[in-house]
């Protein structure tokens, strides 16, 4: 089935020009993106259809526990569970809050061909309970699953979004006063949690014709008071760039960071972030635990299955950060997010030797992230 292919935002683009991120009818980066061209383009795009190494998906089954909504009900307050990618499920004020979510079988316009997921989600969308707000980075497949939000959007209350995702739900059916959009530094507080739309480099589009139609955004969730705040930094997707210090200076420190460490790639160095700048953006963002995320569920790049983990548990370690990485569906404790397990490697047992290696040579170069 297709769908959307070739869809834009609803609302004109007349509507965003007060916007210091857009000009010339698009969104833009603060910085300039590094543009691939025409040739280097059909160059990657070979790659991916004729070149892909073996090792670019999982070898046995990826583990997920699976979640059940007497299990949501029951979770205590400050909880969170990974779901795949970068779908996350946040229970905060004893509310419930959805990441980027995406749950069909492809991360494509169409659901015959395209990325394939390497596990099933933990839960099913029929199985959530009501969800106070859906949080959406960015327009892209991975990210924004129209099937998704058309079963979910009964059950939301709020979706907020950067500017002219939002137009872009109103155009699929979902009902304008569930719909917030925000352009960076710009944000709401909804059942005591604050969300702030934040700088993000990255791009958006859907289709052939639609680029940059639509922003791209990062996100702070604030919760609490005093002694018992709790701030959470979510990068959506993102290259390595110098906002991040500013998004620190603003909101930090921050008690976890879920950062995009994975779908990397030389070609495409300003739009996604190697391990070594995830590190970085970790320490610009003043976090404390760092969670990993954008990888694990869909083949997106060149690189191994298992590499964005065993890399950035090598730097994590190398630099005394704390590392948060949960088996699909593991509940955590925000507050107090329980470590890393390294679940990967039974799927991957070679990557214990991997690790270790980069470990030894990471010693061996200390400051090199």
């Amino acid at each position: 089935m297709a769908y959307n292919l070739f869809s834009r935002a609803a609302q004109p683009a007349a509507a965003y020009e007060q916007s210091p991120q857009f000009a010339g009818g698009k969104f833009r980066n603060a910085a300039p993106r590094h543009a691939l061209g025409a040739l280097k383009t059909l160059q990657v795009m070979w790659r991916f259809a004729t070149g892909k190494p073996d090792d670019s998906v999982p070898r046995e089954p990826v583990p997920v526990y699976a979640v059940m909504r007497s299990d949501l009900l029951a979770a205590p307050d400050l909880s969170l569970w990974r779901l795949g990618h970068s779908t996350l499920l946040f229970k905060i004020n004893g509310q419930f809050w959805l990441t980027d979510p995406v749950f069909s079988e492809r991360a494509s316009p169409f659901q015959f061909m395209g990325p394939k997921r390497f596990h099933a989600p933990p839960i099913t969308i029929d199985e959530l309970p009501p969800i106070t707000g859906v949080i959406l980075s960015h327009d892209h497949y991975d990210h924004l699953d129209y099937a998704a939000i058309q079963k979910l959007a009964p059950k939301v209350e709020h979706f907020i979004t950067p500017l002219g995702v939002g137009d872009r739900l109103i155009g699929w059916g979902v009902p304008a006063d569930k719909v917030q959009q925000f352009d960076w530094w710009q944000g709401t507080t909804i059942g005591g949690l604050q969300l702030v739309a934040t700088p993000a480099q990255h791009f958006s589009g859907r289709g052939l014709s639609d680029g940059n139609s639509t922003l791209w955004a990062s996100w702070v969730l604030i919760a609490g008071q005093g002694a018992d705040q709790v701030r959470v930094f979510f990068s959506g997707d993102t290259g390595y760039f110098d906002g991040f210090k500013a998004i620190g200076e603003r909101f930090g420190p921050f008690d976890l960071t879920l950062i995009e460490t994975g779908a990397y790639n030389a070609d495409w160095p300003d739009i996604h972030m190697h391990p070594e700048e995830s590190l970085q953006a970790h320490l610009d963002v003043q976090g404390r635990h760092l969670f990993p995320i954008h990888n694990g569920t869909f083949d997106l790049s060149l690189h191994p299955w298992v590499e964005p983990f065993e890399r950035i548990t090598a730097l994590a370690a190398a630099a005394q950060v704390p590392l948060v990485a949960p088996i699909m569906g593991e509940r955590l404790d925000i507050r107090a997010p329980a470590l890393s397990t390294h679940w990967w490697r039974k799927v991957e047992p070679q990557a214990v030797a991997q690790t270790e290696g980069l470990g030894a040579a990471l010693a061996r170069q200390p400051g090199a992230w």
